[in-house]
């Protein structure tokens, strides 16, 4: 498809990699709505994008924002999956000065599933549903990230991106009969303001593992979402960038609190 021909929603897109496919969409001739729940950051995109306040962890809201997108636009044929938060903390740990033994919270488990998982599949259904009924083929661009292969200190995180991944398959096969493309884009750690607030050690063990040995830029993961725009017969599969590493890399050590960061970006 190409971009011009887009009505594109991108959530989680008022920062971040958000940000950058929501710019880049625009200056390709496509039309696009953000929505995100930073409402400030919202009002400061450019002319030209449609923005609105959108909680994903909210069903109603996501059943008020699609067709309001959807009117904004004049039609809606594709979604980037963008939204996303991180509550990283060992799932069990014991602590090097007094032994005691601690867990990572329910509630960080569940806010992490809730948005990341979730609200992604949610955003899915509503947008899907509304391609259906008007039929109007489309693409899905699912954002779940490098860390579902397994990373230490984010086991939900992992969790919600490992399973994005595998209903971009389920999805792809549910929607084909309909003209619908699904895929996805797992990046690696990225230059955003969610891995700025890093711990720098953790951040430089991260760069070690990476084998061209730098983070990536939102550029370099736009031009895999772009790829999945461009390909009319690529769909189901889940693009990682970069590859791999042979090793997870340590994100949280056991003595270390868990960091307490909200993103509008997944990394």
């Amino acid at each position: 498809m190409e971009l011009d021909q887009l009505k594109v929603i991108v959530t989680g897109g008022a920062s971040g990699l958000g940000e950058h496919f929501a710019k880049q969409l625009l200056a390709a001739g496509a039309q696009v709505a953000v929505g995100d729940i930073n409402e400030e950051a919202l009002a400061a995109l450019p002319d030209g994008i449609h923005q609105r306040k959108l909680n994903v962890a909210d069903q109603d809201d996501i059943a008020r924002f699609v067709p309001w997108a959807a009117e904004q636009m004049g039609g809606l044929n594709s979604l980037i999956n963008n939204a996303g938060v991180i509550r990283d903390g060992l799932w069990v740990s014991k602590s090097r000065k007094t032994g005691e033994i601690r867990r990572m919270s329910r509630e960080d488990w569940d806010l992490v599933i809730r948005i990341n998982l979730t609200g992604a599949a949610l955003m899915v259904q509503e947008v899907v549903a509304h391609m259906i009924e008007r039929d109007e083929p489309g693409v899905i661009v699912n954002i779940s990230s490098i860390a579902r292969h397994g990373n230490r200190g984010q086991s939900n995180y992992v969790a919600a991106k490992a399973a994005l991944a595998a209903n971009t398959r389920t999805w792809m096969k549910e929607f084909a009969p309909y003209g619908i493309r699904v895929a996805a884009v797992a990046p690696g750690a990225t230059e955003t303001p969610m891995t700025a607030a890093m711990n720098p050690k953790a951040l430089d063990m991260i760069v070690a593992s990476i084998p061209l040995g730098r983070m990536g830029r939102p550029e370099d993961i736009w031009r895999a979402v772009k790829f999945i725009f461009d390909c009319d017969y690529f769909t189901g599969e889940t693009i990682d960038v970069p590859a791999r590493p042979s090793t997870s890399t340590a994100v949280v050590r056991s003595d270390q609190p868990s960091p307490r960061m909200m993103a509008r970006c997944t990394k």
